[in-house]
């Protein structure tokens, strides 16, 4: 009988996982492109990727706790709409994923020593490898200290935004973006938010699953919402649409607008620090996703193995590590945000539909939830930029025809 994963983690922890996962480089980055999208309805943006954030929240929390195991929606779709599916689900997020972990590392370095980055990258992909190889305890308690930094700067970040004196009107350009551009908006700004996929992934290693990974989703989910609505304020407050539109690093240009230059290099080592907060999140959930895909022989059922000691998917681990390693060595991820997102709008629809299979005995939310959610996801997954739709749609395809493929000769 194959080993289990030791269940370690309480509420507090689960919530740290996920607020390291979102709260995470996309707060420091992601309102500009944001902004461009949606000008001044930017917290509509923001209001609607909240809805969608709940909707998939809400149904990915039922599932994990009614299915308490590594692999989150991969394996929600096998149990609830079949291995095609669940594969499906599985594929688009080990792949989306993996591009998000090397363009976390990547902006890890750009940070620190932007002449070092990639050397810098690859430090830390290797450093959050190791890290997670010794348990996921100890990298609870590493996100726990990395969330509270970047929790701190944020809130110096807000509180200096909010006290400054707004820009003249005349700056502004009254830019009618419409629905597509909200619609727009909100897909980009929906990346920051999908961190609570690594709380469900961490389902085997939750005590008493059935009500922590909900409490812990919600929670994570709320004080996250809370933060990105300050932040927005703030920014709109100092900079305007406009100027938070052209801005590359908007938040660092928050503090010096307001006049508080030198909390920057301070603004800079929170984004650096929330870089790596992220990748260690993502390192989690991408590699017991890996996991549960070999355990169904998805993906080589060697990479199930699970450490007897540590009670680690060592193999996973270490497989995950690598292919970030050789992601961020040889390819150019600028455009990694939109093909992330399209994976995990893809993922979190299979999530929504997964959800409405529910009966009520097994804890079904309101149907709204689950239909709202599995629309607004493929709507979103359909405004982002064309090229990341069809990069997307590509790695599918070849996702499915792999799995053919592996399932003839077996």
């Amino acid at each position: 009988m194959a080993e289990g994963l030791a269940r370690r983690l309480g509420t507090g922890d689960a919530v740290v996982v996920g607020l390291s996962a979102m709260i995470g480089a996309g707060v420091f980055a992601a309102f500009a492109p944001a902004a461009a999208a949606a000008g001044p309805w930017l917290l509509a943006a923001l209001a609607l990727a909240a809805v969608v954030a709940y909707c998939n929240a809400t149904s990915s929390a039922r599932l994990a706790a009614l299915h308490p195991e590594s692999g989150g929606t991969y394996v929600y779709g096998r149990r609830r709409l079949g291995p095609l599916w669940g594969y499906l689900a599985g594929w688009g997020f080990t792949v989306g994923k993996t591009a998000s972990c090397a363009a976390m590392a990547l902006t890890f370095g750009a940070y620190v020593a932007p002449g070092l980055a990639r050397p810098l990258a690859v430090a830390a992909v290797v450093a959050v490898t190791v890290l997670n190889l010794y348990g996921v305890q100890r990298s609870a308690v590493a996100a726990r200290v990395m969330v509270a930094f970047v929790l701190t700067v944020l809130a110096a970040v807000i509180a200096t935004g909010l006290l400054a004196a707004p820009p003249a009107p005349g700056g502004q350009n009254p830019m009618t973006p419409g629905l597509w551009g909200v619609l727009q908006g909100a897909g980009l700004l929906f990346f920051a938010f999908a961190g609570y996929a690594r709380i469900a992934t961490l389902g085997e290693e939750v005590r008493d699953p059935g009500r922590t990974i909900p409490r812990a989703i919600g929670i994570a989910l709320g004080v996250t919402l809370a933060v990105y609505v300050l932040v927005a304020v703030a920014a709109l407050h100092v900079l305007g649409h406009a100027r938070l539109a052209a801005s590359g690093a908007p938040l660092a240009e928050v503090v010096t607008a307001a006049g508080f230059g030198g909390l920057r290099p301070v603004v800079t080592a929170g984004a650096a620090v929330a870089a790596l907060g992220a990748l260690l999140a993502l390192v989690l959930g991408v590699s017991r996703t890996v996991l549960a895909m070999a355990r169904e022989r998805d993906l080589p059922h060697m990479l199930s193995a699970v450490d007897p000691v540590r009670r680690v998917p060592r193999r996973a681990e270490l497989a995950v590590g690598v292919a970030v390693v050789l992601l961020v060595l040889v390819a150019d991820l600028r455009g990694a945000i939109g093909f992330s997102s399209f994976g995990v709008l893809v993922y979190y629809a299979i999530a929504n539909a997964a959800a409405l299979t529910l009966s009520r005995e097994e804890g079904a939310p309101p149907r709204i939830v689950p239909v709202a959610g599995l629309v607004l996801c493929l709507l979103l997954a359909a405004t982002l930029p064309p090229v990341s739709v069809a990069a997307g749609l590509a790695v599918f395809a070849v996702g499915a025809g792999v799995r053919a493929l592996v399932h003839r000769r077996t």
